[in-house]
């Protein structure tokens, strides 16, 4: 995955957790529109890379589903290169 990738997969992780925390405030319902045009663009995007990048493509659409898990892989890897 290269940088650039990478960068926009943190960037979709962050949404994602704004898009949960919209959810467990009770705020959703007044965004589910515009998070639906951003959950196409974020799908769109992926599929756009994938033919070059297949793991960047499938890191995007996790950090989309799974924020929290995909923010946790991403600090074990951290953790990881810090040790070695």
């Amino acid at each position: 995955m290269t940088d650039e990738h990478a960068r926009v997969v943190e960037l979709v992780e962050k949404m994602a957790l704004v898009r949960r925390d919209l959810k467990q405030k009770g705020d959703l319902e007044k965004y589910t529109a515009r998070l639906a045009r951003v959950e196409q663009k974020v799908e769109a995007l992926a599929a756009a890379v994938e033919p070059t990048d297949p793991a960047a493509a499938k890191a995007m659409r996790a950090a989309w589903h799974t924020p929290a898990r995909s923010l946790a892989v991403r600090n074990v890897e951290h953790q990881r290169e810090q040790d070695s």
